[in-house]
């Protein structure tokens, strides 16, 4: 099994930046993606970003484009994503996710297999 525990949320001003953290225990995996999701009330779940443990590829929502970035410490086993230019639209539960069957990149939230408990992100003045 695999625990990943989400923190860093909160509420945040237009054009600001939140940093939140996804640290995982548990099981190892030799090949695996970490993913970003968020969900906005009403809203689809969707990959925000992600990142492959091994070969460090990485993909990015284009509405995230140049204002987030996603990184990892392998020591800490944490992933990392760190999010400027906050716009309102931005407002969502935040998720961190496992795909624990490939070393490549998919978007579709039903191949990940583990999930944080998500936290809040709020952009509003």
């Amino acid at each position: 099994q695999v625990q990943l525990v989400e923190s860093g949320g909160g509420l945040v001003q237009p054009g600001g930046s939140l940093r939140l953290s996804c640290a995982a225990s548990g099981r190892t995996f030799s090949r695996y993606v970490m993913g970003w999701f968020r969900q906005a009330p009403g809203k689809e779940r969707e990959l925000v970003t992600a990142i492959t443990w091994s070969g460090g590829s990485t993909y990015y929502a284009d509405s995230v484009k140049g204002r987030f970035t996603v990184s990892r410490d392998n020591a800490k086993n944490t992933v990392y994503l760190q999010m400027n230019r906050l716009k309102p639209d931005d407002t969502a539960v935040y998720y961190c996710a496992v795909d624990a069957h490939r070393d490549f990149i998919l978007t579709d939230p039903t191949f990940y297999d583990y999930w944080g408990q998500g936290t809040q992100v709020t952009v509003s003045s």
